[in-house]
């Protein structure tokens, strides 16, 4: 990590070996999603060391198209999505992961900056690790100063960093999102921006249903190993006993609301017991946890999105099927 003035030591100190998600929180929302019905569980808690892992191994899957076809737009068009996003020397990830599309809009700024500071933020220190790593190793020029975060919350930490901003919010992580709370999300960044601040938002379009479905239940099985594996970080952080051999994952498709659902299905009639939340949870066959959302996109939609955030679309990149969508957005 390369520290070179006073706030970025302030940062140093909130980096991937000292920052960690208050335990409460995660607590608070594992005893009232599971209390609730329909359960649910948050989805941020997918991302563990294991999870991380098998999350980027989902990325690889031939049937998980959004990650190559980001992929590719970045590698056409990070050049021009750069220029057009102005000076901006000041790179921010929300959900970074492991950095890998990122290099792309790097290694761009690079030509246009004799200085970049990558600040990539995760409630991952392991895909933050990993993200550092490769940075520093690829592009050592970049000044990187990793933050674990729950960027969902308060980013009102953002405005005081210095000069232009870039934030990158790629993936259609915003998709995880409800409606409301994808536009809650995009106002509280927005009030961290400073005029002239830009963002790239990356969002999955709609598409038949059968390959929205395929991305989400690949033949390996491993999206269904990275679902369970909710169940076994509750197991190790929160001594519960979930028998993760008695749940299935489940993927579905809601043209309603026009988003893909994340479910993990009871196969049998049980008893879970949640010791650190002094909780029992009882299930009938084939009551499930609502694990994730992903939402899919129309151009209106997006529009209505930025437009409640209070942000202006100014550029659209696209595939030439028109799969997955970078848009920015000027504060």
């Amino acid at each position: 990590m390369r520290v070179g003035s006073s706030w970025a030591s302030g940062w140093h100190r909130m980096s991937v070996n000292s920052a960690v998600l208050p335990l409460e929180d995660d607590a608070r929302e594992v005893l009232a999603g599971l209390s609730s019905r329909p359960k649910t569980l948050p989805p941020r808690l997918f991302y563990d060391e294991a999870g991380s892992a098998l999350f980027e191994q989902i990325t690889e899957l031939p049937e998980y198209y959004l990650t190559a076809t980001e992929q590719a737009i970045f590698e056409r068009h990070a050049p021009a999505m750069v220029r057009a996003a102005g000076a901006a020397s000041t790179i921010i990830e929300l959900g970074a992961g492991t950095a890998r599309k990122t290099m792309l809009v790097l290694r761009a700024a690079l030509q246009l900056h004799r200085s970049v500071t990558f600040i990539p933020v995760d409630v991952s220190s392991y895909a933050l690790e990993v993200a550092q790593r490769r940075v520093t190793a690829e592009l050592p020029q970049v000044a990187v100063h990793p933050l674990v975060m729950d960027y969902t919350g308060k980013m009102s930490s953002l405005s005081r960093l210095p000069g232009r901003k870039l934030v990158l919010y790629i993936g259609s992580s915003i998709g995880n999102f409800e409606p409301m709370a994808a536009s809650g999300l995009l106002r509280r960044l927005r009030s961290s921006l400073a005029p002239g601040d830009s963002l790239l938002l990356g969002t999955d379009m709609q598409k038949p249903a059968n390959i929205l479905l395929r991305a989400y239940d690949d033949s390996a099985g491993v999206t269904a190993d990275f679902n369970l594996n909710i169940l076994a970080r509750i197991n190790r952080e929160f001594d519960a006993d979930f028998d993760l051999a008695t749940f299935s994952h489940c993927v579905r498709w809601n043209h309603r609301d026009s988003r893909i659902e994340m479910h993990l299905r009871s196969r049998i009639r049980q008893r879970v017991r949640i010791n650190v939340l002094d909780l029992t949870v009882n299930f009938n066959p084939g009551e499930t946890i609502h694990t994730e959302n992903s939402y899919k996109f129309t151009p209106s939609m997006i529009e209505a999105l930025a437009s409640n955030a209070g942000l202006s679309i100014e550029q659209t990149w696209c595939d030439e099927r028109e799969w997955f969508a970078v848009t920015l957005l000027r504060a």
